[in-house]
């Protein structure tokens, strides 16, 4: 019984950050650890150091607080994420997933099945100005365990209660910087462990913490993975508020997880860009498509190579030598020469030569342009009208980011297959969720986009809550409805983005699974009492459909997999009354390999369950109704079949 109960409690919680870690360590160098200890100067051996720091002057970001956010990143999590199929579009299809809940909470919950799967990450967390209100996890007159108990209390519908839950962080506060960064690490942290070894994440802020916000993201993603700070500008005008001068800027950290795994960053052209700059054609029309001229003849601000210096013959004859050095290779240039994409420009000073760039390559992919540090003409504004036309014209949100904005860092951190999942875990009003709803669209692609925003109450007087809006996170769930509603009368029904218009709701909730408590029990009494209240690991009233998108996520997979349910009878025989057996419901997935047991059971599923070939039968402990025969017949079945079989 006592192994069974710590399998339920340890599937409750979430993965801790830090055992992974020294379990990989351990499996890397094992000689580092004696008796499950780390021995620093065996992993100094190990590594060929001959000192460590440990003390003294050194370079590093530190602040009140930052020991308490790690011990707040190590904590687990014991929440689970709720369906909310009425809050949904097209639930069962969908592979677009908005969470409502506190974005730490449901990073630790999400972390065990989406580690290494998302390809992009944008956020656009609080800005610090001194009148935002966030959640930090150190108050500094309170423990650690008073805010773990804050944070996971939660109300009875399963949202987080909102008392005390956002607090001004005002520039008069003693810790203010503090505060910010012990908020950021825990997710940025996470939402390292959650990239890709070749996703990016944008992190957008302002004047008031880019500094430290620069620091923060070399420590957990390393400075050598820095790609771009992004300026952004986000405004035209202004300036009547400003008392020295006027800010029309922000900025954009651009991270990867690991830059060795990145390609070069490439934005296609834009309509205005191609008409503007290729508007040349030749018989290559066809397959190429339109062509610009760009000058063969190399700057002079490039390294200087003697294979670069040659002639070229021109159209009367005579050799073209540059005043420098061409950019291609001699093979190269007289290659293009015989294809015919040279082009050869007269003037009082003779010839020059120019190649075509085509608007797509050879193998039919669009050219694209490296994006600039510098972005303009996206302008703030736009983001406020964007999501006013999905609400009849209703502003119920000031100044969210742009769709265009979102669209721009999309492309520029996709990849070939444009169907990876892209992650916003403080979506706001859901641009981002917007921005890939479109894209899929527009470029007919899958893209996935998972969203998460707490359920922030709107102001009384916003105009939010003058729409009907109770909280932002009810704002960003009916955008992406309107988004659908509004791109499901354009698509073409002949296309795969049809079958992508829809997304899932989930709300962080408690786990529907009871939590062993060893920590109080002193006496024999109190072990028998909370083994007997392990007697089913369920909690009283749980939801069969709850409790499998629990096991989902524990069991490592992702909340858009496909369920197949599948019926199976409890009797051998039909009933009397209904000429049909009482059925039980079991929940597969990937084409039956993996199966959930979760709301009754018999002898007679025993056999068909064994025929379907599973690798793994899973199966929750209430639905034996205290019958150790017929779990251990389940149990030796399996093992007869090599098949796993792990009850909760």
């Amino acid at each position: 019984m006592t192994d069974q109960n710590n399998h339920a409690s340890n599937i409750a919680n979430s993965p801790i950050p830090a055992a992974d870690r020294r379990a990989q360590l351990a499996a890397l160098i094992p000689e580092a650890f004696s008796e499950g200890q780390l021995d620093v100067a065996a992993l100094k051996r190990a590594l060929g150091f001959d000192a460590v720091i440990e003390g003294g002057e050194r370079y590093a970001l530190t602040w009140a607080g930052k020991a308490n956010a790690y011990k707040v990143l190590q904590t687990p999590s014991t929440a689970t994420l709720r369906p909310q199929r009425d809050l949904s579009v097209n639930f069962d299809e969908a592979q677009h997933v908005f969470i409502e809940g506190e974005n730490l909470e449901v990073l630790k919950v999400l972390q065990k099945a989406y580690f290494g799967k998302v390809k992009l990450i944008y956020i656009d967390p609080p800005y610090n100005t001194g009148s935002d209100s966030f959640i930090y996890p150190d108050r500094f007159q309170e423990s650690k365990e008073d805010y773990l108990r804050r944070i996971n209390d939660l109300a009875d519908d399963g949202t987080l209660m909102r008392e005390g839950f956002f607090r001004k962080n005002s520039k008069e506060n003693g810790h203010y910087h503090s505060n910010w960064l012990s908020m950021m690490l825990p997710r940025l942290y996470i939402a390292r462990n959650l990239l890709r070894e070749d996703g990016v994440i944008f992190v957008s802020c302002d004047d008031n913490e880019v500094h430290n916000l620069r620091c923060l993201m070399n420590e957990v993603f390393g400075e050598e993975n820095r790609i771009e700070c992004f300026v952004w500008k986000k405004s035209y005008g202004g300036g009547a508020k400003e008392k020295y001068a006027v800010t029309q800027h922000e900025y954009v950290l651009l991270y990867a997880r690991s830059l060795e795994h990145v390609s070069a960053l490439w934005l296609p052209p834009d309509s205005e860009a191609v008409q503007k700059y290729y508007k040349y054609q030749d018989e290559k029309v066809e397959t190429r498509g339109p062509y610009r001229v760009k000058p063969l003849e190399a700057t002079k601000s490039m390294d200087e190579r003697e294979n670069l210096v040659y002639p070229i013959p021109g159209p009367d004859g005579k050799d073209i030598l540059p005043k420098k050095q061409w950019w291609w290779s001699k093979g190269r240039a007289y290659k293009s020469l015989e294809d015919n994409e040279l082009v050869f420009l007269k003037s009082d000073e003779g010839y020059s030569v120019s190649y075509k760039q085509y608007l797509f390559d050879g193998e039919g992919n669009q050219r694209g342009a490296k994006p600039f540090s510098v972005i303009d003409g996206i302008y703030t504004q736009r983001g406020t009208s964007d999501l006013a036309e999905l609400f009849g014209g209703k502003v119920v949100l000031q100044f969210p980011k742009p769709v265009d904005l979102l669209k721009k860092f999309i492309l520029t951190g996709d990849d070939e297959t444009r169907n990876g999942i892209y992650l916003d875990f403080f979506a706001g009003s859901g641009t981002t969720a917007q921005a890939v709803l479109e894209l899929n669209l527009e470029d007919n692609s899958a893209r996935q986009f998972v969203c998460v925003q707490i359920p922030e109450p709107c102001d009384g007087d916003s105009e939010g809550a003058k729409a009907g809006f109770k909280t932002i996170a009810e704002i960003t769930r009916g955008r992406i409805a309107a988004t659908i509603e509004k791109l499901g009368k354009t698509a073409d029904l002949a296309t795969q983005v049809t079958t992508n218009l829809g997304f899932k709701s989930f709300l962080l909730a408690p786990s529907n699974f009871k939590q062993w408590r060893g920590d109080g029990i002193e006496t024999a009494a109190q072990l028998a009492e909370q083994i007997e209240l392990f007697t089913k690991s369920e909690k009283e009233g749980a939801v069969v459909e709850h409790m499998l998108y629990e096991l989902l996520l524990k069991f490592g997979q992702e909340l858009t997999t496909p369920v197949e349910t599948l019926e199976f009878a409890l009797s051998p025989g039909p009933s009397p009354a209904s000429g049909r057996g009482e059925q039980s419901q079991v929940f597969a997935i990937h084409q039956r390999k993996m199966l959930f047991v979760l709301e009754s059971f018999s002898d007679a599923m025993i056999q068909p369950l064994v025929d379907l070939k599973p690798r793994e039968i899973i199966v929750i402990d209430g639905v034996f109704h205290d019958s150790d025969t017929l779990k251990t017949n389940l149990d030796l079945q399996c093992r007869d079949a090599d098949i796993k079989f792990t009850c909760l």
